[in-house]
């Protein structure tokens, strides 16, 4: 029998239901997480919003708090505590403190906060776009707090957007191992000041079998090491030892037996540039090895691993503020376990394993915590053998991910495709999916991609939550659009909760069979069933059994659901604006394009300010003989009278516009509705409406709170 059991998210706490034998999913975490957006401020609340390069949509749960100079927001601690974790974002370019507050007395301590290592750009990764504006800060009170006390966080000189806080109580430093070789004793500097690189290195040397002791303090390494093997690393705790570097190892092989535990490693790193090791470790810490209970930060990748690392174990981890994975098995792995990890705010995917020159084989992805990936999936399994993830919890991705990814792209050769039995067992995904800009339409929560070869292994399914998706549930596709099959797949038992448009998203031929899995809040319809190419062949669906809520098809291939419209009505009042893609020349703060088809009138777009002309675009699916639009501001009469002077083109390929109507002033004034309608030509033909603004005399900026396109005139 099922049972209801409660995890922790970063993102705050979701009541899921699972198998009564099932583990919780997730990490097992020191600390507890409170979101921004559920205390109590005098800032102003972000979000929700899913649109790619946006604050809200990059924040855990799609909402933070923005605070201006002056401004706090404050928590209620969840549990005894005495150390702070904040998730933040200042605008690029700044930097600037927050004033700590516990029970109302202002601390001698403040959090420092920068852009430095935000604003990432990757111009050679097509579809992305600026992205990773969190960063982590942390703090130790000097003071034990207790479950109920109030710690308010006041922006001191910079607008800070809050996140999230995480409540934590530190233990006390760790004392020396007996017969350990520390840092200290081979010159290395705790003050940080001096460089201890060779320090490090000696005590490697001297130790070798046994352990290098790591003391409290903060030491600077210059350089990377290497040779690293038969040898424990091991610090007085992530809050005590800390080292800062952004390469700490760099080694093609070791004879391994390397264990790392224990400390802090905090890099520089402030843009994504591939050709550098700029990672925790880089290459291999050869067979039996370990890493555990390592804070590690601002560094391009936690590890990237190649080489022989067979049997490693890498548990009780946090990974933050990577510029690109937070770990990569990069072929060769055998046997690795990673597990209890918990990774926030990763520039790629957070985990993945590539198959590339060889086959990872027998190596699992357990248990770990991953919120918030801004440019791909959590987890992602890129080839392989014999791969399990099971039991892990995923919230938030953005832009070109998915929760999980199961996957046979090969991006280089020589690649090793999925083989044997693929389990991904006992899983948790948190508004997981995105809308793919390549693609020009999402990612399910859950993805099987036959990308650049058919999927031959078997792939199991298995005991999946999937809550508040805001596209599909369980995606099959093959993404480099050559029509390969997702086949060999079960999906058996499932709870989707909430999701955005449908349930099963079929867009390769192949097939699935699907045992117990019930839906409930289905956007759209139960299934889209529309193989890419369109004569590539089929998708089967095959009903195993036990199914509830998502029967229904959606009908139109040459149209995608977006998020609750249902199918398609052939009602000709009906609005073909309402829940379409919408872009625009740009857009101010979290007034993002999509408000303005969202069927609220009282949400808007605004484009950026002091810059006509501005242009808000509209897919509408398909090719239409629009004959009337309804244009729309906030009804509110604190919205004065203004009229906005507006250019309508359209579009039947999004790439050739023509005029449809010139240049008019609209008057929108809300004694009338603040509503003004345009009618189009007879023989208008569109899919693309783009509206073109060029002047408002109530705001420097293009406003609109609903655009509406309708066939009748």
């Amino acid at each position: 029998m099922p049972t209801a059991i409660t995890v922790a998210l970063a993102a705050g706490l979701l009541t899921a239901t699972v198998p009564a034998a099932h583990a919780a999913a997730g990490a097992d975490l020191p600390f507890t997480s409170v979101e921004a957006e559920s205390a109590t401020t005098t800032g102003a609340k972000i979000g929700p919003d899913y649109t790619q390069g946006t604050l809200a949509s990059e924040a855990s749960g799609r909402q933070a708090v923005r605070l201006t100079s002056g401004r706090r927001v404050e928590f209620t601690a969840p549990r005894a505590a005495n150390a702070l974790n904040v998730a933040y974002s200042v605008p690029d370019g700044q930097t600037g403190s927050l004033n700590v507050y516990v029970n109302g007395t202002k601390l001698a301590k403040t959090i420092s906060v920068t852009s430095k290592y935000s604003y990432v750009d990757t111009g050679w990764i097509p579809g992305a776009k600026t992205h990773h504006f969190y960063d982590n800060a942390r703090l130790l009170l000097g003071q034990n707090i207790q479950a109920g006390d109030k710690v308010a966080l006041e922006a001191a000189n910079a607008q800070v957007t809050v996140d999230v806080a995480d409540f934590e109580q530190v233990a006390g430093a760790a004392s020396q191992p007996a017969g350990s070789v520390s840092v200290t004793s081979k010159g290395a500097d705790p003050t940080g000041q001096g460089d201890s690189t060779q320090a490090f290195r000696d005590a490697i040397a001297s130790a070798q079998g046994g352990v290098v002791w790591i003391p409290p303090g903060e030491y600077k390494l210059t350089s990377s090491l290497s040779g690293v093997q038969n040898v424990t690393l091991q610090g007085a705790g992530s809050w005590h030892s800390v080292v800062r570097t952004s390469r700490f190892i760099d080694q093609s092989s070791s004879s391994g037996g390397v264990h790392i535990k224990d400390f802090a490693v905090i890099g520089e790193v402030t843009e994504r540039v591939d050709s550098n090791p700029d990672n925790f470790v880089n290459g291999s810490l050869g067979p039996n090895s370990s890493v555990s209970g390592m804070w590690l930060q601002h560094l391009k990748v936690g590890l990237w691993l190649m080489g022989n690392n067979d049997n490693l174990v890498v548990e009780n981890n946090r990974f933050l503020d990577m510029t690109a994975d937070g770990l990569n098995l990069n072929g060769n792995a055998r046997g690795v376990k990673v597990r209890h990890n918990f990774l926030r705010n990763q520039g790629d995917d957070a985990l993945a394993m590539w198959s590339l020159y060889a086959p990872d084989t027998n190596s699992s992805f357990e248990n770990n915590t991953i919120t918030q990936p801004n440019l791909a999936n959590g987890i992602a399994i890129y080839g392989g053998t014999d791969i399990t993830v099971k039991d892990n919890l995923i919230s938030d991705t953005n832009a070109l991910g998915s929760g999980i990814a199961i996957s046979n792209q090969k991006f280089l050769d020589p690649f090793h495709p999925l083989s044997g039995t693929i389990t991904v067992d006992g899983n948790t995904l948190v508004r997981t999916g995105a809308m793919n800009p390549n693609w020009n339409h999402p990612m399910g929560a859950l993805r099987v991609d036959s990308y650049d070869s058919a999927i031959e292994a078997q792939v199991k399914i298995t005991n999946t939550t999937i809550t508040d998706s805001p596209y599909s549930a369980f995606e099959f596709v093959s993404g480099g659009g050559r029509g390969y099959a997702a086949k060999n797949i079960t999906v058996d038992g499932a709870t989707v909760r909430n999701t955005g448009t449908v349930v099963v998203q079929a867009e390769a031929q192949g097939a699935a069979t699907f045992r117990n899995v019930t839906a409930t809040g289905v956007g759209a319809a139960g299934v889209y069933n529309c193989p890419y190419p369109a004569n590539s062949g089929t998708f089967t669906l095959t009903d195993g059994g036990g199914n509830s809520g998502w029967s229904s098809t959606w009908s139109d291939c040459s149209t995608w659901p977006q998020p609750g419209q249902g199918n398609p009505d052939p009602d000709p009042d009906r609005n073909l604006a309402k829940g379409r893609s919408a872009t625009a020349t740009g857009s101010q703060d979290v007034y993002t394009p999509g408000k303005a088809v969202d069927g609220d009138a009282n949400t808007y777009w605004e484009s950026s300010n002091n810059a006509f002309p501005q242009s808000l675009t509209v897919d509408l699916g398909s090719r239409e003989a629009v004959r009337r639009l309804v244009l729309k501001l906030p009804p509110s009469s604190a919205w004065g009278a203004r009229t906005q002077t507006i250019t309508v083109l359209g579009s039947t390929d999004g790439s050739n516009y023509t005029t449809v109507v010139g240049a008019t002033g609209y008057r929108f004034d809300p004694a009338t509705g603040n509503t003004a309608t345009v009618a189009l030509p007879a023989g208008t033909d569109l899919r693309y409406l783009r509206l073109s603004v060029s002047a408002n005399t109530g705001w420097p900026a293009g406003q609109f709170s609903e655009v509406e396109a309708y066939l009748t005139s």
